[in-house]
């Protein structure tokens, strides 16, 4: 839920400012200690040209009273951003575009004497189908010979994870959801496979990196930091940004990507089912909706072809990828992929289970979608029908869902190797427990098909 008033839980580490909420509006309080750099960002054209690229969130200076008045600067009003996701609910495609991101900014920056203290991947958001900074407080004047603060935590938050999602397993990229400020490189280095070392970004940045940071954790002396000219460290950017850029993952051979090519749908009960889906969209008139299990996006773009901004949640990370690539390709704004297990969904992180949200804790949305997702939950899952109307109780006041029977083709392939215990799993049982919650308010069988999609909403 978004917090009503007061700072926010995910904003306390940063010494110069942070966020918070006044009756629901966010802003972000620059504090003193903050005075010079805010003021460089803003006087010496480097704000203007990031926001005219869409490369950092727009705001507005507002005359409120400070959160924190001893400290206060300025407030300023950033443009929100509808949905707040993290780096571990990033496809492959998405996690190597803000790092290129962050990397941008950090050019431009230099070209304006500034530069980025911090290279975190919290520092990005997508928004409008584009990655783009949302931290102003990141940034700080340059000095002649400093070394890039940030260079570490950019390989730990891009640069590791990435290579080991190219390089050893797709799924690695969730232990940014255990590390929340970045893979740590030794682990990285470990575990990427030993041709990496022949590649020279990754041998420089990760693997070398690993060792000198090894070395100086035996030592107990204080490390004087290198000297490293301006030349120097535009030439680091730009090996980091083709070790970036040299990174690849074919999204390819997974459960799920081939989905719609090998649906037992024919093609009028797969039509029908997306005239029926568009009909609720045009009743309900929602102003937000998560599409849970929404493979590559189908029906999700019936949503955000409307102007809505949509969320399409998939568990397979190809379907994320692929989806991810169709944004790009259409230059799509209301539509934004992320990966997502509902049966253990992103939970609340960090200092006292708080700075990152947990999914339901960045709800309610005003529709969800479970379409063709009913019986994986209920039956490959076991998770009760009671239990499963709660959940979506809990997150949205109106419910797209289709039910799946036992003699659907599907429900036979998962019923095939075990058995069946699901006795309260039939069309009477789902409609007497969804609705205990939810009113149904179309309810209408799909061409073709075993199945019937329902419109329902909230009691």
């Amino acid at each position: 839920m978004k917090t009503k008033s007061g700072v926010l839980p995910s904003s306390f580490r940063d010494p110069d400012g942070f966020l918070f909420r006044r009756e629901g509006v966010l802003y972000r309080q620059i504090n003193d200690s903050c005075r010079e750099d805010y003021d460089c960002l803003m006087q010496s054209g480097l704000y203007e040209r990031l926001v005219s690229r869409q490369g950092l969130i727009p705001h507005k200076e507002v005359d409120i009273s400070p959160e924190q008045p001893e400290n206060a600067y300025i407030v300023i009003q950033p443009e929100e951003i509808p949905f707040v996701s993290y780096p571990y609910e990033w496809s492959f495609g998405q996690l190597k575009e803000a790092a290129l991101v962050t990397l941008d900014v950090e050019r431009i920056a230099l070209e304006h004497g500034m530069t980025l203290k911090d290279a975190s991947a919290y520092n990005i958001q997508f928004h409008k189908g584009r990655a783009l900074f949302i931290d102003t407080l990141s940034f700080e004047r340059y000095r002649e010979g400093d070394p890039w603060v940030a260079y570490r935590q950019f390989c730990q938050h891009f640069l590791a994870p990435l290579a080991l999602m190219a390089h050893r397993d797709i799924r690695l990229g969730q232990l940014l959801r255990v590390y929340i400020d970045g893979v740590p490189l030794d682990l990285a280095s470990s575990l990427l496979p030993g041709r990496t070392r022949l590649k020279p970004g990754i041998a420089m940045h990760i693997h070398m990196h690993a060792k000198s940071q090894a070395k100086h954790a035996d030592t107990h002396e204080t490390i004087e930091r290198p000297k490293l000219a301006r030349n120097a460290l535009l030439g680091l950017l730009d090996s980091l940004s083709n070790a970036v850029k040299g990174l690849s993952w074919r999204p390819a051979g997974t459960e799920w990507a081939d989905y719609y090519t090998e649906t037992n749908y024919s093609a009028a009960g797969l039509e029908h089912k997306k005239k029926l889906v568009g009909e609720f969209l045009d009743l309900a008139q929602p102003r937000s909706v998560w599409d849970l299990g929404a493979n590559v996006g189908v029906f999700s773009r019936l949503a955000s072809e409307r102007g809505i901004p949509t969320i399409a949640f998939d568990i397979d990370p190809a379907c994320v990828e692929l989806n991810t690539l169709e944004i790009r390709k259409n230059n799509e704004q209301n539509l934004l992929p992320l990966m997502l297990d509902l049966t253990n969904p992103s939970p609340g992180i960090g200092w006292q289970n708080a700075e990152r949200d947990s999914l339901i804790g960045r709800g309610p949305v005003d529709m969800v979608f479970a379409l063709a997702l009913i019986h994986h939950l209920a039956i490959s899952n076991n998770v009760p029908f009671e239990r499963i109307v709660g959940f979506f109780a809990e997150i949205t006041d109106h419910l797209v869902i289709e039910f799946v029977p036992k003699e659907d083709s599907q429900v036979r392939k998962l019923l095939a190797n075990r058995e069946d215990v699901f006795g309260d799993y039939s069309q009477d049982v789902f409609e007497e427990r969804f609705g205990e919650l939810f009113t149904i308010i179309r309810k209408e069988p799909i061409e073709d098909s075993s199945r019937v999609l329902y419109l329902m909403k909230i009691k």
